[in-house]
């Protein structure tokens, strides 16, 4: 597929979002005057303009291999082994080891996100907060988790001051949204080995309903456990209602899926062109420029088959003359043409969102990184601020960074966005030393910060708070995993730059699997 180009575009009137008051409020903070970090020789960065397109446009912004760089040239070359080589106000504090389980050991816990309205702002119902978390039984291996991951649901009192609640959160695990078998109705061949649910987003409608945005898979293995044909990923749609009590919350529903998005093969790739597709985690939302309008992020892949992929001058992005430029040619016949994420975009064609309908993706990191996870908006001051999570280890060659959230910012939903802090994208990333190799979660280096796994699976929420779970925390000599959530941290935006406020919790840490709700759906307003 070619690369969109200026060419196609169309400016949204001023260039500007306005914004309404709950979505202008999503983060109360400010960072102030962010010092820059010290940085090493390097490329510039590519130059963005933050401009913004009508979301219809054909117009991609890149992270592009001279932003990514920027990763190295914030990281210390001289910081010893097991120490932090990145900036402190870039880098999410460390987790002790000594972690309480959220759901009391009945289940693996990752992947979460709140209930919410299409501006982001999380609800309490009749006085409960609900959470929905990826779960698997504790009978699994955690590692053995993601292909027999459920969504299932925790509820806990609204508006408890932190340190009135028990230490894990205070969360009681209500369960499975599915029955067994509903989510795997929708699939034409029911030869699948396996089924299971990924990440997605819940929307709180009128009357208590539930909208539940879900990643619907199914896996076609031997019994070797080898694929017989690519897996199949689908983004879906099931509803239900929520009934609250002061003495706990059930749900209702849920017992029928619609299939609402398969990759096309023409913005985001499918399982033909890349047995190793990605096309997941749905996030829906409101778009503050064009109201009555609702619009949905996801992860995807450019759509090349992956045997034959390319990356051009524009995902390179230097600037001309850069004497630390990589040619088009060097880049191409390495092994970063493996390497080819995009956030995508949807709308919806009908009110009761189940129809919807594929436009080009708002960003792409050809040879940057192969997985742009759990992509979604926060609109601040009249910016859009679009967040996604990376691994290390999904990072193209020559491309180097920390575990964590990755942010950019433009005047609209589809902008020639701007990486955060130095042109990095860096907004929230676990301690990682960048001089030694990670390792794997399972099998963490022994040199390596022992907070280089610690977290991951970022969402940010209202006032700039970010949850996430615990993954392995220490080093391949002394190391613990994790299958809970993490501690709440919070980060302050300032126009391009973002910090980690330290002032947070304690030493910048907050409470166990603290995800407060800042409204509640039923009449007696904010939750205090």
């Amino acid at each position: 597929m070619s690369t969109p180009t200026r060419r196609f575009k169309r400016l949204i009137t001023g260039g500007v979002v306005t914004t309404g008051v709950l979505v202008a409020t999503l983060f109360t903070g400010t960072a102030g005057a962010v010092a820059a970090p010290d940085v090493q020789p390097g490329p510039e960065p590519t130059v963005h303009t933050q401009e913004a397109y009508a979301p219809e446009d054909d117009f991609t912004s890149k992270w592009t291999r001279a932003d990514a760089r920027q990763l190295a040239r914030l990281s210390d070359p001289a910081a010893p082994s097991r120490e932090n080589s990145m900036p402190a106000s870039l880098t999410m504090p460390e987790v002790p080891k000594d972690f309480p389980d959220m759901s009391n050991e009945q289940v693996w816990v990752w992947d979460t996100w709140p209930l919410t309205d299409e501006d982001g702002n999380q609800y309490s119902v009749n006085g409960q907060e609900i959470i929905f978390s990826l779960v698997a039984d504790r009978s699994l291996g955690f590692d053995e988790r993601h292909h027999y991951a459920k969504i299932g649901y925790f509820f806990r009192p609204a508006g408890v001051p932190t340190d009135e609640r028990p230490e894990n959160g205070g969360w009681t695990y209500g369960g499975l949204v599915f029955d067994e078998g509903v989510t795997g109705q929708i699939f034409e061949d029911q030869s699948f080995s396996h089924q299971t649910q990924w990440s997605g987003s819940a929307r709180i409608m009128k009357g208590g309903e539930i909208k539940l945005f879900f990643t619907d898979v199914a896996f076609y293995r031997d019994a070797a456990g080898a694929d017989v044909k690519p897996y199949d990923p689908r983004i879906a749609l099931s509803v239900g209602k929520v009934h609250a009590t002061p003495n706990g919350v059930k749900l209702t529903g849920f017992d029928k899926v619609t299939d609402l998005l398969q990759a096309d093969g023409t913005y985001y790739q499918t399982g033909e062109q890349n047995p190793y597709f990605n096309f997941r985690d749905p996030f829906t939302f409101e778009d503050p420029a064009h109201p009555g309008e609702t619009y949905m992020v996801f992860e995807g892949n450019s759509a090349m088959q992956r045997e034959s992929a390319t990356c051009d001058a524009e995902d390179l992005g230097y600037r001309e003359g850069d004497p630390y430029a990589e040619t088009v040619e060097a880049v191409n016949a390495s092994s970063a043409t493996l390497q080819i994420g995009n956030i995508g975009l949807a709308k919806a064609k009908n009110d009761e969102l189940t129809e919807w309908e594929f436009l080009p993706p708002i960003l792409s990191a050809n040879c940057v990184t192969d997985q742009t996870e759990r992509p979604q908006f926060v609109f601040k001051d009249g910016k859009a601020y679009l967040f996604t999570i990376s691994h290390r280890s999904t990072f193209a060659d020559g491309i180097d960074g920390p575990e964590g959230v990755y942010a950019f910012v433009g005047d609209g939903i589809r902008s020639d966005f701007q990486p955060l802090n130095n042109g990095s994208g860096l907004a929230l990333g676990n301690p990682t030393n960048l001089n030694y190799p990670g390792g794997q979660p399972f099998a963490p280096n022994v040199d390596q910060h022992p907070g280089h796994f610690q977290a991951y699976s970022h969402y940010v929420m209202p006032g700039g708070l970010v949850q996430s779970f615990i993954d392995t925390i220490g080093t391949s000599d002394n190391f613990v995993r994790g299958g809970t959530l993490a501690p709440t941290v919070k980060i302050d935006l300032d126009g391009d730059t973002s910090a980690v406020d330290y002032s947070y919790g304690s030493d910048g840490l907050g409470g166990w699997a603290d995800i407060p709700a800042n409204i509640d759906v039923n009449p007696g307003g904010k939750v205090q």
